[in-house]
């Protein structure tokens, strides 16, 4: 009986000592209590922006398993839209989901991840360049030498956004001069060159001020985000295609205070979080995006292509603000010669790899397709 006990006696301390090494082997992983985050973001809780601000949220609050909640809040729930920089950076908000351009009146710089013809980049290789060719660090150093303090990550790559939404179908460049036209950015530079009256409005203010005759026209972003805010309700014409913003970019914003107290472990799931968010968006707008388009479509209004004396109207205007915007800000001249270097290199591999899918799209769907059996 006492040789029974002895045994298990030590079968038991072997036992304990074996769990003691595990877990000096295993990684040590903080269990603190719930750290909850208040969001807002710069759109309208209707609008498809909003959603994807909820996907990543959702994205976050599911891989941290309770550890940490961002609750997201929409437009003007605690500051107006263009305010959200301001609010992040002082703690007002934890954090927040938008787009640089809003941050236009801080430094015409932050714009350059969004306005303009991004030396011939598309959306997603703009992003290429933030994560890979400098951007990034640029933009901390940037937002550093303003003295804003917030953890900044860039996702989502936007399609190119129509030229807007006129009373008329816009022709010639002409046809811009003297116009009461809505746009943010550095695409209020490009438009106020062109003869346009530019008044910057944030996306819930747009379409009530087009009822109102307090604007002639403006541009938002996407088919979706344009029918759910009632564009199609008080204007029948859309362009498609245009240069202001071909390439831009959303922002997930972070108190640094706040996200720099974070275990490593959920610092880690934040970044992993941005990265599949930015794939699911894009692949989302390709889906909700055409399907609103062909909505639209059949509700009557008319669509058309940007005539391309306008797309080369836009770069001439472009060239001028740019060697203008570069003469007063050295940052800004540090930016471009940035993009520039990237797009030389980049743009020149797309475009001698890349097919053009129209020759397929037109023998399959064009005038002269095989019809389905």
């Amino acid at each position: 009986m006492t040789d029974i006990k002895k045994s298990s006696g030590r079968r038991n301390i072997l036992k304990t000592a074996a769990v003691a090494a595990g877990a000096m082997t295993a990684p040590m992983i903080s269990r603190a209590q719930t750290v909850s985050l208040r969001f807002q973001s710069t759109w309208p809780a209707k609008d498809i922006f909003h959603e994807y601000a909820n996907d990543f949220a959702t994205k976050v609050n599911n891989m941290a398993s309770g550890r940490l909640k961002i609750e997201v809040l929409p437009a003007g729930a605690v500051v107006p839209p263009f305010q959200l920089l301001d609010a992040v950076n002082k703690g007002t908000l934890d954090g927040g989901h938008g787009v640089l351009a809003y941050h236009y009146g801080k430094s015409s710089a932050l714009a350059l991840w969004g306005s303009g013809p991004a030396f011939g980049m598309d959306p997603n290789m703009v992003l290429s360049w933030h994560q890979y060719g400098g951007g990034k660090q640029l933009l901390e150093d940037l937002y550093k030498s303003l003295n804003i303090d917030v953890q900044s990550f860039i996702y989502g790559p936007m399609p190119t956004q129509p030229l807007g939404w006129f009373k008329k179908p816009i022709a010639k460049v002409s046809d811009l001069k003297g116009l009461k036209y809505r746009t943010v950015g550095l695409a209020v530079d490009i438009f106020t060159e062109l003869g346009a009256a530019v008044n910057p409005l944030p996306g819930g203010e747009i379409v009530p001020a087009l009822d109102r005759g307090l604007i002639d026209a403006a541009e938002f972003n996407n088919a979706s985000s344009d029918r759910v805010l009632g564009f199609p309700d008080v204007v029948k014409n859309c362009m498609l295609q245009s240069f202001h913003q071909s390439g831009e970019q959303f922002e997930i914003l972070f108190n640094k205070n706040k996200f720099d107290a974070l275990p490593t472990e959920l610092k880690s799931v934040i970044e992993y979080a941005v990265q599949a968010s930015s794939a699911e968006m894009s692949w989302k707008a390709i889906d909700r995006n055409s399907k609103d388009y062909a909505e639209m479509k059949k509700q009557g209004i008319k669509f058309y292509k940007t005539p391309d004396a306008i797309l080369i109207a836009q770069l001439d205007a472009w060239d001028k603000v740019v060697a203008k915007k570069s003469a007063e800000n050295a940052f800004f001249k540090k930016v471009m010669d940035s993009q520039h270097e990237f797009a030389g290199r980049t743009c020149q591999w797309q475009n001698d790899y890349m097919v053009d899918f129209k020759i397929a799209y037109n023998r399959y769907f064009g005038k002269a397709a095989p019809k389905k059996a």
